[in-house]
């Protein structure tokens, strides 16, 4: 099949960012009429991204296109659970929970406490731990402990130093069933953890450029020591 003209993806581009930043700021873009923003969800996580950019990350929740590629390549099995860690406003919690994974089966990890009281009020039932991933193991109920099928890292990875990269990806293959995943989301066009540095494979899986800005969806391995 032939590959689309280059102007068939510039259109779809520039309607993709004009209706995001439409949904979010009631802007009128292109074709594209202004409407009321969603004072909500987009307009708290902006709030948030202001008051801590480096922890935040972007000015803009996950689009629904990044949202649903992520839980496309979510692995859980029938007695297995699934951690999202920096839930922010529910974006990709709303999607996993449309894919059908349970409230008792999904464990959402928030550090800012205004986001999480306001994921409890958005997701009724769900499991809301406010905290720091770097104390995943000590957040998450021991009964879970190796029941994780996948972790979904939503946290600005490459914002922090590297001994904290190290503490958080460590804390999270401890919870991991074997062959767990570890997904990551990024806006980079190359991989957003240091893996030789952190002892990890890794590979995309996909890329959306119906987000913004595009982002891509990795997933990662730890690599285990050769036996003597």
């Amino acid at each position: 099949m032939p590959n689309p003209p280059s102007g068939h993806f510039h259109r779809r581009l520039r309607g993709a960012v004009a209706t995001r930043l439409n949904d979010a700021f009631g802007l009128g873009i292109g074709d594209i009429p202004a409407k009321p923003a969603k004072r909500g969800a987009d307009l708290l996580f902006l709030r948030r991204w202001l008051a801590n950019p480096l922890k935040v990350g972007s000015v803009l929740p996950s689009s629904p296109a990044l949202a649903r590629l992520i839980a496309r390549n979510v692995r859980v099995g029938e007695d297995q659970a699934v951690i999202e860690l920096g839930a922010g406003t529910g974006a990709v919690t709303r999607a996993l929970r449309a894919s059908g994974i349970p409230n008792d089966r999904l464990f959402v990890v928030e550090i800012d406490g205004r986001m999480a009281a306001y994921l409890r009020k958005q997701f009724t039932g769900l499991q809301v731990i406010h905290g720091d991933a770097t104390n995943l193991s000590q957040l998450l109920p021991a009964a879970w402990h190796g029941r994780i099928g996948t972790v979904i890292c939503g946290i600005p990875m490459v914002n922090l130093p590297l001994s904290v990269q190290k503490r958080i990806v460590d804390e999270c293959f401890s919870v991991l069933a074997p062959g767990g995943r570890f997904l990551q989301f990024t806006y980079l066009p190359v991989s957003p953890l240091p893996k030789a540095r952190l002892g990890l494979t890794g590979k995309r899986l996909g890329t959306t450029i119906l987000n913004l800005p595009p982002a891509s969806v990795w997933d990662y391995q730890k690599i285990e020591p050769e036996a003597a």
